[in-house]
């Protein structure tokens, strides 16, 4: 609240889980912008039962509260956080938002939440989805993990070397959701202009930490790892052409730039 406070906004607490609650605080508000999770620690933790049952509350019945309490408060616009990584394993082939969806068991309420949107559409408002890819950045708790491999020599994550992952930088992200609020209604990637193979991602990490370029696992092990491993592991070759279209473009075209801005802001 102090952060929000500091950039000249005004901090309004509100409860998720309390309908009546919502209508009274977003009275008068022409758009609502939902960007709620509750991740777990994004190491061993996350492989457990139940490590993801509070997200899955908030985007099963956080979101659809308030998308009702947008929509019966008048709101005009109503943004929706999702996950482009839930798309299926399409190898080399460019994914786009016509590519049905494919959660897993760790993250299947990814399609409540993008439900959520897509009702406030069909209530005569503009509902839009905006499909973030893998984040980077000198704030992202993945980063920091995945730089304690790479120096170690390993990647940290299974796969193939020339599978495809798409990124945005945190910035980028950020910008996207500024720039939805002009979108017309619908889903859109936000990703990278240049999804890169998981082999060229961590050699580009390894390179501007000036170290070797490290060992991939094994695509086999990801089954180990559980739901959340399989996914992880898929190749997507996402495209952004649509948000694109809108006027957007990230200020980071990929990692080959993104990678050594991060790693500058965090002191390396």
């Amino acid at each position: 609240a102090k952060d929000i406070a500091a950039m000249a906004a005004t901090p309004i607490q509100a409860d998720l889980f309390d309908p009546v609650g919502l209508r009274q605080a977003l009275a008068g508000r022409d758009a609502v912008i939902n960007l709620a999770t509750h991740m777990p620690k994004l190491d061993w933790h996350a492989m457990l039962p139940g490590a993801w049952s509070e997200n899955d509350r908030i985007r099963k019945i956080g979101s659809a509260n308030l998308a009702d309490a947008a929509s019966d408060c008048g709101a005009r616009i109503f943004i929706q956080e999702s996950f482009a990584p839930v798309y299926p394993d399409r190898g080399d082939a460019w994914i786009d938002e016509t590519v049905p969806i494919a959660p897993v068991r760790y993250n299947r309420s990814v399609a409540d939440a993008e439900h959520a949107a897509a009702s406030f559409t069909e209530r005569g408002g503009s509902g839009i989805v905006l499909r973030f890819g893998n984040f980077y950045g000198p704030d992202a708790e993945q980063v920091a993990a995945s730089i304690r491999f790479v120096r170690r020599g390993w990647a940290p994550l299974p796969g193939r070397a020339d599978d495809f992952i798409s990124l945005v930088s945190h910035d980028d992200a950020a910008a996207a959701v500024v720039a939805a609020l002009d979108c017309p209604p619908g889903i859109y990637n936000v990703i990278d202009d240049e999804p890169m193979r998981r082999g060229d991602f961590y050699g580009l990490l390894a390179q501007a930490l000036h170290v070797a370029a490290p060992r991939i696992p094994r695509r086999w092990l990801a089954g180990l790892m559980g739901s959340v491993g399989r996914l992880l592991a898929r190749s997507q070759r996402i495209s952004n052409r649509k948000l694109r279209a809108t006027g957007w473009a990230p200020r980071y075209s990929s990692v080959r730039e993104g990678w050594p801005a991060t790693l500058r802001e965090m002191g390396f």
